[in-house]
């Protein structure tokens, strides 16, 4: 057991011990990480939040791209963190592992499916972690457990050598306590960008976002925005006749036939072996119609025309990067799909769009934390993580 472990109060960690020192010098030496186990470290094992998958696959053989920038920047790798199954969740809770502590709520989900990555930078157990976000992995453990977050552009940062669940959707995200550390593993993970002209930067609050949860949080996320943003422009903007509830359908619907085509058979081959949260989430993407993933996949190339026109010349979207703070670790199944349907109508816009989104823990409600998110148009990542450095 490696010495990670003696630290690990809150269930984080996998057990198997994986580490790797960083190179001496670097803009990350001497920081410590942890890695969603979703990503190849040679001759450690990647469960992907499966003991079905882990039994099924040999331990790699190579590092992830992810796993070598990180160690030629200096950060030493302390362990692989637990991950809800397949990555195919939202709220980090593994039928197999069970749920790692939110240190910032004790009694609430600490969001997945990057759980154990979160839950390891709020313990403060590592100085940062890195996790994935297909529907919003990053984005959601971030706002549940009070930490920054960032979900890049997508295909800004290689995820070569990590298991998908969707690969138009997929990216490589990480989390931290401090906006300053989330600028700096940026400019390691993030390619480099010139900008010829600086862009006047303008904060628009997404009125659909913020009408869809309880004026009293509206109210103290814009507020607590506004003190954060101090002289920067802000303004409020809609999307009509667009709706989010349209554009979360179009996501999910494209996100389960991704699913289905990546991972189908094998989850044929070991449905016995699943969660049964899961064995669902495939069920339904198994009986999806070719003709809606058609359809949905169109759609999106209509909204991101839309959101490409609406984030030029230097605009950012302002949102509640979920519906609500945490849910309770006993809620009932029915009222967290539900909870799920809603984080989702906020969370899509990114993901279909592709768009780099900053998690801000500016907030908290009802004694749990909770934040909003910023949104850029295309590869403006080190935009945003300058901006949220200031």
């Amino acid at each position: 057991m490696n010495s990670i472990h003696s630290k690990d109060i809150v269930n984080s960690f996998c057990p198997t011990p994986c580490e790797l020192q960083g190179a001496p010098n670097g803009l990350l030496s001497h920081l410590n990480y942890g890695l969603k186990d979703i990503f190849d470290v040679v001759d450690c094992p990647t469960g992907f939040g499966s003991p079905a998958w882990l039994k099924s696959h040999l331990p790699a053989k190579a590092h992830a791209h992810v796993v070598q920038v990180l160690q030629k920047a200096g950060a030493n790798l302390v362990g692989k963190t637990w991950c809800d199954e397949l990555t195919y969740s939202l709220f980090g809770m593994n039928a197999h592992y069970g749920t790692p502590i939110n240190s910032a709520a004790p009694d609430r989900v600490p969001g997945g499916s990057s759980n154990g990555s979160v839950a390891a930078v709020a313990a403060g157990i590592v100085d940062f972690s890195i996790g994935s976000d297909t529907g919003g992995s990053v984005r959601a453990p971030s706002s549940f457990c009070g930490v920054w977050g960032i979900r890049p552009t997508h295909g800004a940062v290689s995820l070569l050598g990590a298991r998908p669940l969707a690969k138009s959707f997929d990216t490589c995200g990480w989390f931290t306590k401090s906006p300053s550390l989330l600028l700096k593993i940026g400019q390691v993970l993030l390619p480099k960008h010139i900008s010829i002209t600086q862009p006047s930067n303008k904060y628009l609050f997404l009125k659909e976002a913020f009408d869809l949860i309880p004026e009293p949080l509206s109210n103290i996320l814009q507020n607590d925005f506004l003190k954060w943003a101090g002289s920067s422009q802000i303004d409020t903007v809609s999307i009509a006749p667009h709706t989010l509830n349209n554009w979360a359908d179009v996501f999910r619907t494209m996100q389960a036939g991704e699913v289905w085509q990546e991972h189908g058979q094998w989850v044929s081959d070991h449905s016995e072996e699943l969660g049964s949260v899961l064995k669902g989430r495939f069920e339904y993407a198994k009986s999806l119609p070719a003709a809606d993933f058609e359809a949905a996949k169109k759609n999106r190339l209509t909204i991101q025309k839309f959101l490409y026109e609406e984030l030029a010349d230097g605009k950012i979207f302002v949102v509640p990067t979920v519906g609500g703070i945490a849910p309770l670790l006993n809620t009932p199944a029915a009222e967290l799909e539900e909870f799920r349907k809603l984080c989702f109508m906020m969370l899509c816009i990114a993901g279909i769009g592709g768009l780099p989104q900053v998690h801000l823990p500016l907030s908290s409600y009802l004694g749990a934390p909770i934040g909003v998110s910023i949104i850029g148009g295309p590869n403006r990542d080190l935009d945003l993580l300058e901006l949220v450095s200031k």
